[in-house]
């Protein structure tokens, strides 16, 4: 865990009343207070955004050493989805 003694700010938001109901109720639980639990929650959501980053630039790699330049599934007709275990059946 990070050392809390870094600076601060303060950060005025608005939710509506249920959702902080909710928040109030988790931090209750948890022993924690709104703060700790919001700071937690922001700082994962933003580490998982950098590792979806990382993830589609990775694939936007892969794309351009196949020659695939870029991909408009709308632009498509008769489109099929299927799940990976659809398609791990048809590649054994």
């Amino acid at each position: 865990m990070q050392c809390l003694h870094t600076q601060t700010q303060t950060l005025n938001i608005s939710l509506p009343k249920d959702l902080v109901k909710r928040v109030d109720e988790v931090a209750k639980k948890e022993y924690r207070n709104r703060s700790e639990l919001i700071r937690e929650d922001v700082r994962r959501y933003l580490e998982d955004q950098k590792e979806w980053d990382q993830i589609f630039k990775a694939g936007e790699k892969a794309m351009q050493k196949m020659g695939i330049k870029s991909l408009d599934l709308g632009s498509f007709r008769g489109i099929k989805i299927v799940t990976a275990s659809q398609l791990l059946e048809v590649s054994s």
